[in-house]
Protein backbone atom coordinates (compact mmCIF):
# COMPACT_ATOMS: atom_id res chain seq x y z
CA UNK A 1 0.00 0.00 0.00
CA UNK A 2 1.00 3.64 -0.30
CA UNK A 3 2.95 5.10 2.57
CA UNK A 4 1.70 8.08 4.56
CA UNK A 5 4.27 10.82 5.13
CA UNK A 6 5.77 11.34 8.55
CA UNK A 7 4.33 14.33 10.43
CA UNK A 8 7.86 15.34 11.40
CA UNK A 9 10.30 17.19 9.18
CA UNK A 10 13.12 14.84 10.15
CA UNK A 11 11.33 11.57 10.93
CA UNK A 12 13.70 10.56 13.71
CA UNK A 13 12.20 10.85 17.18
CA UNK A 14 15.00 11.62 19.63
CA UNK A 15 14.33 9.79 22.91
CA UNK A 16 15.92 11.32 26.02
CA UNK A 17 15.21 8.58 28.54
CA UNK A 18 16.44 9.47 32.02
CA UNK A 19 17.01 13.16 31.27
CA UNK A 20 16.56 15.53 34.22
CA UNK A 21 14.96 18.97 34.17
CA UNK A 22 18.37 20.49 34.87
CA UNK A 23 19.89 18.88 31.76
CA UNK A 24 16.90 18.88 29.42
CA UNK A 25 17.19 22.24 27.70
CA UNK A 26 20.88 21.90 26.80
CA UNK A 27 20.38 18.49 25.18
CA UNK A 28 17.18 19.55 23.41
CA UNK A 29 18.95 22.64 22.06
CA UNK A 30 21.74 20.42 20.70
CA UNK A 31 19.18 18.20 18.98
CA UNK A 32 17.33 21.14 17.44
CA UNK A 33 20.62 22.57 16.18
CA UNK A 34 21.31 19.17 14.58
CA UNK A 35 18.02 19.36 12.67
CA UNK A 36 15.66 17.37 14.89
CA UNK A 37 12.08 18.52 15.31
CA UNK A 38 10.60 15.60 17.31
CA UNK A 39 12.01 15.09 20.80
CA UNK A 40 10.55 12.62 23.30
CA UNK A 41 10.99 12.72 27.07
CA UNK A 42 9.74 9.44 28.59
CA UNK A 43 7.48 9.61 31.62
CA UNK A 44 9.81 7.35 33.61
CA UNK A 45 12.44 10.10 33.54
CA UNK A 46 12.81 12.16 36.73
CA UNK A 47 10.55 15.20 36.69
CA UNK A 48 9.50 14.47 33.11
CA UNK A 49 6.68 17.00 33.05
CA UNK A 50 9.06 19.74 34.18
CA UNK A 51 11.53 18.74 31.47
CA UNK A 52 8.79 18.90 28.85
CA UNK A 53 7.69 22.33 30.06
CA UNK A 54 11.24 23.73 30.05
CA UNK A 55 12.08 22.25 26.65
CA UNK A 56 8.80 23.42 25.13
CA UNK A 57 9.34 26.95 26.46
CA UNK A 58 12.88 27.07 25.09
CA UNK A 59 12.45 25.22 21.79
CA UNK A 60 8.75 24.73 21.17
CA UNK A 61 8.76 27.11 18.24
CA UNK A 62 11.42 25.06 16.47
CA UNK A 63 10.57 21.49 17.49
CA UNK A 64 7.77 19.37 18.88
CA UNK A 65 8.42 18.24 22.43
CA UNK A 66 6.53 15.12 23.44
CA UNK A 67 6.39 12.42 26.09
CA UNK A 68 7.03 8.72 25.74
CA UNK A 69 6.12 5.69 27.86
CA UNK A 70 2.66 7.20 28.28
CA UNK A 71 0.63 4.58 30.14
CA UNK A 72 -2.42 6.37 31.54
CA UNK A 73 -5.00 8.79 30.11
CA UNK A 74 -4.19 11.25 32.92
CA UNK A 75 -0.64 11.56 31.60
CA UNK A 76 -2.06 12.98 28.38
CA UNK A 77 -3.59 15.83 30.37
CA UNK A 78 -0.34 16.47 32.25
CA UNK A 79 1.59 16.47 28.98
CA UNK A 80 -0.72 19.00 27.37
CA UNK A 81 -0.58 21.25 30.43
CA UNK A 82 3.22 21.19 30.16
CA UNK A 83 3.12 22.27 26.52
CA UNK A 84 3.72 18.86 24.98
CA UNK A 85 2.95 18.36 21.31
CA UNK A 86 2.78 14.58 20.89
CA UNK A 87 2.65 11.36 22.90
CA UNK A 88 4.21 7.94 22.44
CA UNK A 89 3.00 4.73 24.08
CA UNK A 90 4.78 1.38 24.41
CA UNK A 91 1.52 -0.49 23.88
CA UNK A 92 -1.91 -0.19 22.29
CA UNK A 93 -4.14 0.72 25.24
CA UNK A 94 -7.37 1.96 23.65
CA UNK A 95 -8.28 4.28 26.55
CA UNK A 96 -4.99 6.18 26.27
CA UNK A 97 -5.22 6.37 22.48
CA UNK A 98 -8.85 7.50 22.54
CA UNK A 99 -8.16 10.16 25.18
CA UNK A 100 -5.29 11.60 23.18
CA UNK A 101 -7.51 11.70 20.10
CA UNK A 102 -10.28 13.42 22.05
CA UNK A 103 -7.80 16.05 23.29
CA UNK A 104 -6.41 16.58 19.79
CA UNK A 105 -2.93 15.30 20.69
CA UNK A 106 -1.04 13.30 18.04
CA UNK A 107 -0.08 9.89 19.42
CA UNK A 108 2.25 7.15 18.26
CA UNK A 109 1.02 3.81 19.57
CA UNK A 110 3.30 0.87 20.20
CA UNK A 111 2.48 -2.60 18.93
CA UNK A 112 4.12 -6.02 18.78
CA UNK A 113 1.55 -7.97 16.74
CA UNK A 114 -0.72 -7.27 13.77
CA UNK A 115 -3.71 -7.56 16.10
CA UNK A 116 -2.32 -4.81 18.33
CA UNK A 117 -1.55 -2.62 15.33
CA UNK A 118 -5.11 -2.82 14.02
CA UNK A 119 -6.54 -2.32 17.53
CA UNK A 120 -4.49 0.85 17.91
CA UNK A 121 -5.73 2.17 14.59
CA UNK A 122 -9.32 1.35 15.51
CA UNK A 123 -8.91 3.32 18.74
CA UNK A 124 -7.77 6.37 16.77
CA UNK A 125 -3.96 6.21 16.70
CA UNK A 126 -2.62 8.29 13.77
CA UNK A 127 0.88 6.75 13.98
CA UNK A 128 2.31 3.34 14.87
CA UNK A 129 5.61 2.13 16.27
CA UNK A 130 6.90 -1.42 16.12
CA UNK A 131 8.35 -2.07 19.57
CA UNK A 132 10.76 -3.54 20.39
CA UNK A 133 11.72 -3.47 16.72
CA UNK A 134 14.97 -5.40 17.11
CA UNK A 135 13.04 -8.40 18.42
CA UNK A 136 11.03 -8.71 15.21
CA UNK A 137 13.28 -7.38 12.46
CA UNK A 138 12.61 -5.52 9.21
CA UNK A 139 10.86 -8.55 7.72
CA UNK A 140 7.87 -7.93 9.97
CA UNK A 141 7.55 -4.38 8.64
CA UNK A 142 7.61 -5.66 5.07
CA UNK A 143 4.86 -8.17 5.86
CA UNK A 144 2.71 -5.64 7.70
CA UNK A 145 2.98 -3.10 4.92
CA UNK A 146 0.98 -5.47 2.71
CA UNK A 147 -2.06 -5.22 4.99
CA UNK A 148 -1.79 -2.00 7.00
CA UNK A 149 -3.48 1.18 5.78
CA UNK A 150 -1.09 4.01 4.81
CA UNK A 151 -0.25 5.31 8.28
CA UNK A 152 3.20 6.47 9.45
CA UNK A 153 5.10 3.49 10.85
CA UNK A 154 8.21 3.89 13.01
CA UNK A 155 10.76 1.36 14.22
CA UNK A 156 11.73 1.78 17.88
CA UNK A 157 14.12 -0.33 19.93
CA UNK A 158 17.60 -1.30 18.81
CA UNK A 159 17.83 1.22 15.97
CA UNK A 160 21.40 2.30 15.16
CA UNK A 161 22.98 4.47 12.47
CA UNK A 162 24.12 1.26 10.82
CA UNK A 163 20.71 -0.42 10.54
CA UNK A 164 18.56 2.69 10.07
CA UNK A 165 18.63 2.43 6.24
CA UNK A 166 17.44 -1.19 6.50
CA UNK A 167 14.36 -0.15 8.46
CA UNK A 168 13.63 2.60 5.95
CA UNK A 169 13.93 0.20 3.05
CA UNK A 170 11.57 -2.23 4.79
CA UNK A 171 8.80 0.38 4.82
CA UNK A 172 9.24 2.54 7.93
CA UNK A 173 8.64 6.27 7.60
CA UNK A 174 10.97 6.92 10.49
CA UNK A 175 12.39 5.63 13.74
CA UNK A 176 12.68 6.34 17.41
CA UNK A 177 16.29 6.52 18.53
CA UNK A 178 17.14 6.03 22.18
CA UNK A 179 20.11 4.32 23.78
CA UNK A 180 22.44 4.87 20.82
CA UNK A 181 21.60 8.58 20.95
CA UNK A 182 21.35 9.39 24.64
CA UNK A 183 22.10 7.76 27.97
CA UNK A 184 21.33 9.52 31.24
CA UNK A 185 24.16 11.73 32.39
CA UNK A 186 26.11 11.83 29.16
CA UNK A 187 27.66 15.13 28.01
CA UNK A 188 25.83 17.34 25.55
CA UNK A 189 28.62 16.92 23.02
CA UNK A 190 27.96 13.18 22.75
CA UNK A 191 24.27 13.86 22.17
CA UNK A 192 25.22 16.30 19.42
CA UNK A 193 27.67 13.84 17.81
CA UNK A 194 25.26 10.91 17.87
CA UNK A 195 22.41 13.06 16.58
CA UNK A 196 24.50 14.03 13.57
CA UNK A 197 25.44 10.39 12.92
CA UNK A 198 21.79 9.31 12.86
CA UNK A 199 20.77 12.25 10.70
CA UNK A 200 23.56 11.53 8.23
CA UNK A 201 22.54 7.87 8.03
CA UNK A 202 18.98 8.93 7.25
CA UNK A 203 20.00 11.49 4.66
CA UNK A 204 22.46 9.11 2.98
CA UNK A 205 19.62 6.69 2.35
CA UNK A 206 17.72 9.35 0.38
CA UNK A 207 20.55 10.20 -1.98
Amino acid sequence: MDRAPSPFGLPLVAILRGITPEAAVAHVEALVEAGYDAIEIPTNSPGWERSVALAAAACGGRARIGAGTVLEPAQIDVLLAAGGAFAVTPDARPDVIAHAAARGLPLMAGFATPTEAFAALAAGAPMLKLFPASTFGPGMVQALRAVLPPVPLFAVGGVTPGNLPVWRAAGCQGAGIGGELYRAGQPVERTRTQARRFRQAWMDHHR
